[in-house]
């Protein structure tokens, strides 16, 4: 049993950018990961490259999503043109970030239940080698991605988009080595090459396209191409089919691109990520749900925490098709603070993709550098409300976005 000001549950994209933040900011901060190294969807989803973080010609995310590129360029492990960065040196960048903030890191750790007074939330149940025990924070960061501290804690949620509840498909994230980059055909020749064989009958995954990026090594290219649909990411034996059927998909796609495009004869499965990348789960429900309009009318808003311009990207949760739909070229949206705190529970603020929005609105702000800027916002508001000993809920918003904006972050010029 352990007492901290601030429990961050989930050392992934947004979970990692709140402990360092609550640390920072004079927190007593624990981080709770389940896996032997952070990051996430950055490193165990192997998601890559960072997508936009500007609109027009102005960066809107700073701060620490701005530091791990630092820190990634001086192990040079980002490459500034394409966006891409390096898994390994990300695991060493976040331990670093952690490590230095003076963060309390337990790897290797679940959390299987909360300890509740009334609606408010006291700490976690956690298991691991050690067995079980109780941590206790005066304020709890759900970055689990699927807000599973928040529904365990009596948070109200959504899944899935109205009609139907099905959610984005998955894809695992793998990589081909070996691969003589020069005589690479265009993206659109690739394309019409895994259309003739669908036709064929020598591909049978429900996507339209070949979705791929460079890296930052010579010879080798990350594949975003396997879907996995109408699977739910809170399921364990969805979860398992999903991680079976994506494998199966990827050696369809190995064998397709060494059989039917120029530049991969020799090419290799270089690796696939530790775990099958989820877009969408549960939303938790908070003071304020964020909308596709928000999104699209590049709204603003006077509790801004972070900001954003990555438009509407759905991928079809039944089959083949990809709807992107954006704000207007050079705008962005705010993310109000009111989306992280969540109805009906005390004491818990929520951070990264699972945060209060609409199908729609979540399809936006799940992408990696808003994450991070969601996350340091959280964080920061966690150790904020920790010192002053009040509940998030009832936190000064303006006194949140000083803090923020001493300490990197872009909130716009209001």
């Amino acid at each position: 049993m352990s007492q901290h000001d601030v429990v961050v549950v989930g050392g992934g994209t947004a979970g990692v950018a709140a402990a360092v933040a609550a640390s920072r900011n004079g927190a007593d901060t624990l981080l709770i990961e389940r896996y032997g190294f952070l990051g996430g969807t950055m490193t165990a989803g192997l998601v890559n490259p960072f997508m936009t973080f500007h609109a027009g010609k102005e960066q809107i995310i700073h701060g620490i999503f701005q530091e791990i590129i630092d820190r990634l360029k001086r192990l040079g492990g980002y490459d500034e043109e394409t966006k891409a960065f390096d898994v390994e040196a990300m695991k060493i960048v976040l331990d670093q970030m952690v490590m230095e903030a003076g963060v309390k890191l337990l790897l290797h750790t679940c959390v299987i239940g909360v300890v509740m007074q009334g609606n408010v939330i006291r700490g976690v149940e956690i298991h691991n080698k050690s067995g079980k025990s109780v941590v206790f924070g005066k304020v709890i960061v759900d970055a689990t991605g699927d807000g599973d501290v928040a529904v365990m804690a009596g948070a109200p949620y959504e899944k899935g988009r109205k009609e139907d509840g099905l959610t984005q498909p998955m894809t695992l994230n793998f990589r081909m080595g070996g691969v003589d980059t020069g005589r690479m055909p265009s993206s659109q020749e690739i394309n019409r090459l895994f259309i003739e064989a669908k036709k064929r009958g020598e591909i049978s995954i429900p996507r339209e396209n070949v979705l791929w990026f460079p890296t930052t090594r010579k010879g080798e290219i990350h594949f975003n191409t396997t879907r996995i649909i109408k699977v739910d990411g809170t399921k364990a034996e969805d979860l398992t089919f999903a991680e079976i059927e994506a494998r199966r998909q990827m050696m369809e796609l190995v064998s397709f691109l060494k059989k039917n495009v120029p530049g991969f004869e020799n090419a290799y499965l270089l690796m696939s990520a530790t775990q099958i990348g989820v877009r969408e789960t549960r939303r938790i429900i908070g003071e304020y749900v964020m909308t596709g309009e928000d999104i699209l009318e590049a709204r603003k808003f006077t509790d801004v925490i972070a900001r954003g311009s990555y438009p509407i990207d759905i991928h079809s949760p039944t089959g083949e098709g990809t709807t992107i739909i954006g704000p207007p070229p050079g705008s962005s949206y705010d993310i109000p603070y009111r989306c992280l705190v969540p109805k009906n529970v005390e004491n818990l603020l929520v951070a990264g993709r699972c945060i209060s929005t609409t199908h729609e609105a979540q399809a936006a702000i799940r992408v990696i550098p808003i994450v991070v800027a969601i996350g340091q916002a959280a964080g920061t508001a966690a150790a904020l409300s920790a010192k002053l000993n009040i509940p998030p809920r009832r936190l000064d918003v303006s006194l949140l976005q000083k803090t923020l904006r001493e300490q990197g972050a872009n909130l716009g010029s209001r």
